[in-house]
């Protein structure tokens, strides 16, 4: 008899440790500066080698970041867009970034990563290990153009095809990724504000082929306590495809776990343009931008 009950406490125990660990924790929720609606909590979580750790989560309007259910985050519908006939040379009053001939305006975030960035055929790219590479170059809103190019020979799938970004102020992320018939959560296909906006369609070319962005970006902007009185808006052409239309963002797009991106932290009226390295080597020619007035 007493063996029971002392079974029955230690059942009673075990459920309620996994009912505490199971507890959301540092659970809130906001009206973000864009209007959507956030809710973060974390979780207590076993990873891959059984730790426990805190997971953050996070929903916007109700969905989870990342969300893989298609009811719950519809895909975006494919659109094919016209063949690539050398769009996109810069205008008069155009900066160039990169023209395809020098990486003299460009710097690497990590200079102790072993590897670096070349130039093959006017293009760029990253080679193993090379790290993200942003330009010395500083700017806010602007009109931005960049071609880029996902390598043909590729055996992965989802976010282990083509990745890679682009990065406004070095904090705002429009994701590259081989979004040719390759699934991946919505809002971390090419095209998406990762982890904050889905695109309206899916306009993304075969691997291999040049692909451009034409990006009208309005910089946030910060009262002195660091609180946003402007959200980022952005609107964005894909291959000559719109896909996003004066789309305000919720916040920023840095990973913060599987399910849950940065949010706004206070920062200057100008920065950096960012690509990023993910291991894939995906090229980039003919960057420029035109500054524009707030």
């Amino acid at each position: 008899m007493k063996k029971s009950v002392f079974l029955y406490m230690g059942v009673l125990l075990l459920l309620g440790q996994i009912a505490i660990l199971a507890q959301e924790k540092d659970a809130r929720e906001y009206i973000a500066p864009s209007g959507d609606k956030i809710k973060e909590w974390t979780l207590r979580e076993k990873d891959d080698q059984g730790n426990w750790k805190d997971v953050k989560y996070m929903t916007i309007n109700g969905v989870l970041v990342h969300e893989t259910d298609p009811e719950k985050m519809p895909p975006p519908r494919v659109v094919t867009p016209a063949p690539y006939e050398k769009p996109g040379a810069p205008p008069s009053d155009a900066i160039v970034l990169f023209d395809g001939a020098s990486l003299d305006g460009w710097e690497k975030t990590d200079p102790g990563k072993p590897g670096k960035w070349v130039i093959e055929d006017g293009a760029m790219m990253p080679t193993k290990d090379a790290g993200d590479i942003r330009t010395k170059e500083q700017f806010g809103s602007c009109q931005l153009h960049v071609e880029w190019a996902t390598p043909v020979e590729n055996d992965e799938s989802g976010q282990g095809s083509g990745n890679s970004g682009v990065f406004l102020m070095g904090e705002y992320e429009i994701q590259i990724l081989n979004s040719y018939q390759n699934t991946t959560y919505p809002d971390g296909q090419a095209g998406a504000w990762y982890g904050r906006k889905v695109p309206m369609v899916n306009a993304c070319r075969k691997p291999g082929e040049w692909q451009t962005y034409d990006i009208v970006f309005y910089r946030p902007k910060f009262d002195d306590q660091g609180n946003v009185v402007r959200p980022a808006i952005v609107t964005v052409f894909h291959n000559g495809v719109l896909i996003h239309h004066a789309a305000a963002l919720s916040g920023a797009t840095w990973w913060e776990g599987p399910h849950a991106v940065s949010p706004y932290k206070p920062h200057g009226d100008k920065g950096p343009l960012m690509l990023q390295d993910h291991g894939h080597p995906v090229r980039f020619r003919n960057i420029w931008y035109r500054p524009l007035e707030d």
